[in-house]
């Protein structure tokens, strides 16, 4: 059975035997995308009492009948576990491009929605058959608890974390004008559905606060020159355009940030960095217009004072000075940005960020609803309120829920097939992800290494940058590098070994 540890994270890892070395990545702009989603789980149509975590249970039997464990990795690399709080939870195998972690995410929802919809069977044949699983891609629930979307970026060491929360945590933090994943409350409704329950900007904190940033140092790659950069602020998305604006914006700006650092100079953000970073996340999130105005830091690094009003500016202004800087950029360094994005046009990513925020500013919810979970939802709830005034706030929130149910909702999949949602992935690019792994990271290996256990029904332990056989044979193999595809002769050896490994009559399929 696979058995999971904690990565080597210390800076003598690389000593351990390491199966790869680092390769010509660095400097180039390239980056290591991933997106870790946990799920909402709820059972409806019931008579008696069943809590979330019997039907968690339920949902990973066919992964605890195969692995032994709720917390495995699977033939595409990805990782999947039960997190706590009986929160269903996928990684992403690791990704070079915005538009491969999309493929990899949605495949990972496909996978949960299958695990669900057989639980919910095998539920109704023992309670009834109206009993309804529901699994939500959100990020609170209707008790008021949250659960988490975070993003995994790649980052050179030599940025400094005083350097994330100045220049990158403003970003953060405006963008949810369109990653923004929307929320009905009692008192009205936000952007985004985690700036209520985020307590800190940078914390190495995860279950006594909920910061914006994570600082807890597990690159999972070489740590001399790596640090993985561990967001929290962001929600939790239906829409494809959505997901794929926020990891390719996040990426350019990254990349501006990198790379002034490394010229020795200002990146310009740093006149964004902001007073009070909570205050703002909240202010921003309830102001659909993006208008709102927060307060600068009184110490920020002033390059240009044009952009904002004497020490304050809104979302929108904020936005759009990061944007005019990323665009800079880009006309000085062409060639070593588009080649950091191997299938992400970066022309097309500047200019929908552009229409985004011209949209937004001219206040165009109905133009944004077919990209933005926010806007689409926003206008659900206007049509709703127009066609009854008196519609009670319980009646647009379980609307609200039934757009993230991933098994039984109805609301987003009849978006998608009346075309009022834009996709970006095609339904047999997912279903070929499930099973297959990012063929130019080191997911290639590992997703080679677990289908080969599987197959042969040999017992394995997996990590982010270990492969481990255990039983009946042994063997390891570190790939430390996560830009590194290619088989050592170490790891086809260790491969060779599990086929000669006569260990059971009938291979698990």
């Amino acid at each position: 059975m696979p058995q999971l540890r904690d990565s080597a994270t210390r800076a003598d890892s690389g000593s351990h035997g390491a199966d790869t070395v680092h390769s010509p990545q660095f400097g180039t702009g390239a980056r290591i995308f991933g997106i870790e989603t946990e799920y909402g789980v709820a059972i409806t149509g019931v008579d008696r009492h069943v809590d979330a975590r019997q039907v968690a249970a339920m949902i990973f039997q066919p992964v605890v009948t195969q692995t032994r464990s709720t917390n495995t990795y699977l033939c595409n690399g990805a990782r999947l576990y039960l997190d706590v709080g009986s929160h269903p939870e996928y990684a992403t195998a690791e990704t070079r491009d915005p538009l491969d972690t999309l493929t990899q995410d949605l495949a990972g929802e496909w996978a949960i929605r299958q695990l669900a919809n057989q639980a919910q069977q095998r539920i109704r044949e023992r309670v009834g058959r109206d009993a309804t699983v529901h699994v939500f891609k959100n990020n609170v629930d209707s008790a008021g608890h949250a659960f988490g979307c975070h993003e995994n970026y790649l980052v050179r060491r030599y940025v400094p974390l005083t350097v994330i929360e100045r220049e990158l945590l403003p970003f953060l933090i405006t963008r949810q004008l369109f990653t923004g994943a929307g929320r009905a409350t009692g008192h009205g409704f936000e952007l985004s559905q985690r700036a209520d329950y985020l307590d800190e900007a940078v914390s190495s904190a995860t279950t006594r606060a909920r910061p914006m940033v994570n600082t807890r140092d597990e690159p999972h790659a070489d740590p001399e020159e790596f640090r993985r950069l561990h967001v929290i602020i962001g929600d939790s998305n239906r829409s494809q355009f959505a997901t794929f604006m926020k990891l390719a914006t996040t990426h350019l700006v990254l990349g501006v940030i990198e790379a002034s650092i490394r010229a020795g100079r200002p990146s310009g953000f740093g006149s964004c960095t902001l007073a009070d970073p909570n205050a703002a996340n909240r202010a921003i999130s309830r102001d659909i217009t993006g208008a709102f105005t927060v307060q600068l830091a009184a110490d920020r690094d002033e390059t240009d004072a044009a952009w904002h009003r004497h020490g304050v500016a809104s979302a929108l202004d904020i936005q759009q000075r990061y944007l005019d800087i990323v665009k800079q950029k880009v006309r000085a360094d062409r060639d070593t940005i588009a080649r950091s994005l191997p299938r992400t046009d970066i022309d097309q990513v500047l200019a929908d960020w552009q229409d985004l925020l011209d949209l937004v500013a001219a206040q165009d919810v109905d133009a944004l609803a077919d990209r933005l979970d926010w806007a689409a939802k926003y206008r659900l709830f206007e049509a709703m309120r127009r066609h009854d005034p008196h519609v009670d706030t319980w009646r647009i929130q379980q609307v609200d829920m039934d757009y993230h149910d991933i098994v039984n909702g109805n609301v987003y999949p009849s978006l998608i097939r009346r075309g009022m949602m834009r996709t970006l992935v095609s339904q047999r690019d997912v279903n070929g992800a499930v099973d297959t792994p990012p063929r130019d990271t080191r997911a290639a290996l590992r997703g080679r290494f677990v289908q080969t256990a599987l197959r042969y029904g040999l017992q394995f332990s997996c990590d982010w940058t270990r492969l481990t056989l255990t039983e009946p044979v042994h063997g390891e193999v570190v790939l430390l590098d996560p830009f590194d595809a290619c088989p050592t002769p170490r790891f086809e050896a260790l491969i060779a070994q599990m086929k000669q490994a006569d260990t059971v009559s009938a291979p698990l399929a």
